[in-house]
């Protein structure tokens, strides 16, 4: 009897807390709403190759958490979007300081993170993306506070010239992003001037796409090699011609 007891007595706090929920979410203002969007990504930790080898390998021990030496990882809560007691962080509040022992990697029991990576040129956390209409480069104001702080500057983060097209005499100076190069640590994002960062870190997934094979980057010295045993020769049919005339109806 006091075994159903305490069982109901569960079941209702159970759809309780699940109706608040669902009316909180409702009553959201619209400026809050934003702030919870953010939820929908997150940035894991180096090492990770994919989220699904990732996911099936992490044993949430937290091992790479209490490895980092800036607090940059911390644990999913309930509630957040990522998987419950999986390592992640914002760029905006800690970024990663890109350890050159990557401590992080080698404090996984598991494969989860990949211990083969032993550079911080090697990590794949995600790419940087400018917000042209928010960033003060862009309005004609000197600015390189995530070109300064970028750990690959002049590679993975460059000061592209442009002409003040406004005044038609001044130039600007604005950020620009090589993906060859970035590798999402988030220091750009931490330490942007707006109100609102202007520069911000995606999940890798969210950003690049995937070229064919037969594409060939010709500024890349020895990316055409990978063609070098494809038979590029056009071969022409003579008498597809015909055969299409004498089939044709008319």
């Amino acid at each position: 009897m006091r075994r159903q007891f305490f069982t109901n007595t569960i079941k209702i706090l159970a759809v309780g807390v699940g109706t608040f929920s669902i009316f909180k979410l409702n009553d959201t203002p619209k400026s809050e709403s934003k702030i919870e969007l953010k939820k929908g990504f997150f940035l894991r930790p180096p090492g990770v190759v994919s989220e699904k080898h990732f996911l099936a390998n992490c044993i949430r021990c937290a091992k790479c958490v209490k490895a980092c030496p800036y607090n940059t990882l911390s644990l999913a809560k309930i509630g957040e979007f990522a998987s419950l007691g999986t390592p992640k962080f914002s760029a905006n509040e800690i970024p990663c300081y890109l350890c050159d022992d990557l401590p992080c990697i080698k404090a996984c029991p598991t494969d989860a993170l990949d211990k083969s990576i032993d550079k911080i040129s090697l990590v794949n956390i995600g790419r940087a993306i400018v917000d042209e209409s928010s960033c003060v480069a862009h309005f004609g104001i000197q600015c390189d506070a995530c070109y300064r702080a970028c750990p690959f500057i002049d590679k993975a983060l460059k000061l592209e010239y442009k002409r003040n097209e406004r005044t038609k005499k001044h130039a600007m100076l604005v950020p620009k992003v090589d993906y060859d190069y970035c590798v999402g640590c988030g220091l750009c994002e931490k330490v942007c001037i707006t109100k609102k960062p202007a520069i911000v870190i995606l999940p890798t997934s969210f950003i690049l796409g995937e070229r064919n094979d037969n594409y060939v980057k010709g500024w890349v010295s020895g990316d055409d090699e990978r063609l070098k045993h494809i038979d590029t020769s056009k071969k022409h049919d003579e008498k597809k011609a015909i055969n299409y005339l004498n089939d044709g109806e008319f």
